[in-house]
């Protein structure tokens, strides 16, 4: 299927490696050329190198800390006159509700709410002018059933769908899409860092702990970047524009809802 995206241009952003970079090298296998974000330099261009290699797409690596405002002005030039814009940030850390306070409610705001706005208010007026755009938001499972340790995540993302919600119905008239993709588990640093938190706090190994972990999803198993990509890549294609303010869910199953 032809997704009509060869010559486009996209900024992802945390793209050196998970779902960021099955994102990035799912778009770059349909000719599409990137802006690749990342804090890691080193990571940024090994994953930049090799997909210029494997795909042959004109690829940009900005190295910044995208959550600061310094990140966000250096993306934000690179990225003047792009199609597609996906953001991404990682999560903040796991916890309790008593171990957090204002800094890190404030911390988790910036990284995953505020910084994602900032970088739509920058980049999704020129793709009105020009009639067409994507944008695609990788939230978490997290917003449709809330998970307890993650509160600072449930938090900050929930503020962005909200802001979303109303946003992508005011843009989509001119031809500009924004939608959120919610990852549940998927086989990324992310699931490791999780995985050895509870195996820290449980006393059990890391395979007990995904193994657990895996038995409460239906599908039985952690998500793939590759499949997650390919999820983004559809959004951001020629197919997908009537899709409009929406949660897409990549869970194998593991929210339990009717909606």
């Amino acid at each position: 299927m032809d997704m009509g995206l060869k010559g486009k241009r996209a900024l992802v952003c945390a793209s050196s490696k998970g779902l960021g970079l099955g994102c990035a090298r799912a778009l770059a296998a349909e000719g599409v050329d990137l802006i690749m974000n990342a804090r890691g330099a080193e990571a940024l261009e090994a994953s930049a190198n090799a997909i210029r290699d494997e795909f042959g797409v004109h690829v940009v690596t900005v190295a910044q800390d995208v959550s600061t405002p310094e990140g966000q002005a250096a993306l934000i030039e690179a990225a003047q006159g792009v199609d597609i814009l996906v953001n991404n940030a990682g999560g903040p850390p796991p916890g309790m509700w008593t171990d957090w306070d204002r800094d890190d409610f404030l911390a988790a705001l910036d990284a995953n709410m505020l910084t994602p706005i900032t970088l739509i208010k920058a980049l999704v007026p020129t793709m009105m002018d020009r009639g067409w755009g994507r944008v695609v938001n990788i939230t978490s499972q997290s917003v449709k059933a809330p998970i307890a340790v993650l509160g600072l995540s449930n938090s900050a993302r929930a503020g962005l769908t909200g802001y979303v919600a109303g946003t992508s119905r005011q843009v989509a008239g001119s031809g500009v899409t924004i939608n959120n993709l919610l990852p549940g588990i998927h086989a990324t640093d992310r699931a490791v860092s999780l995985d050895t938190a509870v195996s820290s706090q449980q006393g059990i190994s890391m395979d007990e702990a995904k193994a657990n972990r895996c038995a409460s999803i239906p599908a039985g198993r952690y998500g793939t970047a590759e499949e997650f990509g390919a999820t983004c890549a559809f959004l951001c294609s020629q197919h997908a524009g009537f899709i409009v303010g929406q949660n897409v869910l990549l869970d194998g199953g593991g929210v339990n809802a009717t909606m």
